[in-house]
């Protein structure tokens, strides 16, 4: 690929870009809905800020030739990137409705009161 990239570079005269390759990262979950919710989130994040990067070389480029066919891709690019963006928040609304809720409604059957008749009494006539 290096060598590829060097002789494309040669021939139209511009600068190699610089590849960097990718490290994936395995991380155990047990829990399914939370592996797969940040493995999606991981990649959405990761395709935004590619995506971030093209999308200024294609505004550049778009400027520079002002075609307007150029111009159509950036357009798509944008809502594209708008989109991911979307995607990315529902990812972490599905993922709310998907965790277990916790209930802080507590029901109260029985209660005793513990102290004497004249403790219960002042709290009485402070409640009226």
């Amino acid at each position: 690929m290096k060598k590829i990239n060097e002789k494309l570079s040669d021939i139209l005269d511009v600068e190699p870009i610089e590849v960097t390759s990718a490290v994936t990262e395995v991380v155990e979950v047990t829990d399914p809905i939370q592996n797969d919710a940040d493995f999606a989130r991981k990649n959405i994040r990761q395709l935004i800020d590619k995506g971030n990067v093209a999308m200024d070389n294609l505004l550049h480029v778009a400027k520079e030739s002002e075609h307007p066919r150029a111009y159509e891709v950036a357009a798509n690019m944008l809502k594209n990137l708008a989109e991911m963006n979307k995607d990315l928040m529902e990812i972490q609304k599905r993922k709310r409705d998907l965790e277990p809720k916790q209930s802080k409604d507590v029901n109260i059957d029985k209660a005793v009161f513990i102290g004497s008749t004249e403790d219960l009494i002042k709290m009485i006539k402070a409640n009226k």
